[in-house]
């Protein structure tokens, strides 16, 4: 049987990319990317055979032509490379990978697979900065979090455990870590697809729709509606999401309704989504994970509550190392 060995929990920016110079003097700034360091050394201290990294889809990989729930990578997949994070293929565990879908039809779930998958910063931006040298398979499964309607909070709880499960039970010799990409609190001004008001409302739909093959002519001006958007960051929200994964009760969470969570945390906090389904797959039979906030910082110029989260199984600790490394981004 495959071992968990770690969890993590990273929210992503591609402007962290791309215009890190106009954040350069900011603490939270670097106080997130320090937290980002910390992953990434608990991470290699862990010495994953395999990362199966949940995370969202920012209508680059998929579009609103066909709009799955939840879509695993069995085969090829490649990175969109949009605002310098990893393009073309990437590692895949062919293996892991199919072994988990087959798990999830078992437990009655439907997801959808794909023998050749784009995936952006939904996925990338994590495996950029957490494993930097893209050199452990990857198993990516994409969750709907930004085109209603979503599958709801509970259901990827439970989809998490049975992925949890699965590993388990695999039985194969295999050391799997798990990561969680998105999130905290954001509000990105992107429509609901069914109620485009405005005239950057019907572009964003008519680019989520049309942008399968042409995603990159639509790439300027989806960047432009996003700069120019207003920061909407609820840390008092963030901090108490971050406490739940410490105790390990997220029920608060899972009994939201999308419009509450919405309204509360902004259309971005969907990407909890993320972290939930890899807190819930870290939970076994020792019991809850212990979770480590390792970083929070509302970035205002990032437009979102940017945390990071070390998820331990229950009855490990984390390494020296990491300890130290956790002290050090505090």
């Amino acid at each position: 049987m495959s071992d968990i060995v770690l969890g993590l929990g990273a929210s992503h920016s591609t402007l962290m990319n791309t215009h890190w110079d106009e954040v350069d003097h900011l603490p939270e700034a670097h106080r997130f990317r320090d937290g980002l360091a910390a992953a990434r050394d608990a991470l290699a201290a862990a010495r994953p055979d395999a990362v199966v990294v949940v995370g969202s889809n920012h209508f680059r990989g998929m579009f609103l032509d066909l709009m799955p729930a939840v879509t695993v990578g069995v085969g090829e997949v490649l990175g969109a490379g949009e605002a310098g994070t990893p393009g073309g293929p990437l590692p895949v565990d062919t293996d892991l990978a199919r072994h988990l879908v087959d798990g999830m039809v078992a437990d009655g779930f439907d997801p959808a697979f794909s023998l050749r998958l784009t995936v952006d910063h939904g996925i990338t931006h994590s495996l950029q900065h957490l494993v930097p040298d893209l050199d452990v398979p990857v198993v990516p499964v994409v969750v709907n979090m930004f085109a209603p309607p979503l599958p709801p909070l509970a259901r990827v709880h439970r989809l998490g455990a049975t992925i949890g499960r699965v590993l388990r039970e695999d039985g194969v010799d295999r050391r799997v870590a798990l990561v969680a990409s998105g999130g905290l609190s954001h509000r990105l001004p992107w429509p609901k697809w069914f109620a485009a008001l405005s005239d950057d409302d019907r572009f964003l739909v008519e680019a989520w729709l049309n942008g399968r093959t042409s995603w990159s002519e639509y790439e300027v001006r989806r960047r432009q509606i996003i700069r120019a958007a207003e920061p909407d960051i609820n840390s008092e929200f963030d901090a108490r999401f971050l406490r739940m994964l410490e105790v390990g009760d997220v029920s608060p969470v899972l009994a939201m309704t999308d419009d509450e969570l919405e309204r509360e945390a902004g259309n971005g906090a969907h990407e909890l989504r993320s972290w939930l389904a890899v807190h819930a797959a870290l939970t076994g039979p020792d019991g809850l994970p212990h979770a480590t906030t390792a970083a929070y910082a509302a970035v205002g110029p990032w437009l979102t509550g940017m945390g990071v989260s070390i998820m331990t199984p229950a009855g490990t600790t984390p390494t020296t190392s990491t300890t130290g490394t956790l002290e050090a981004a505090r």
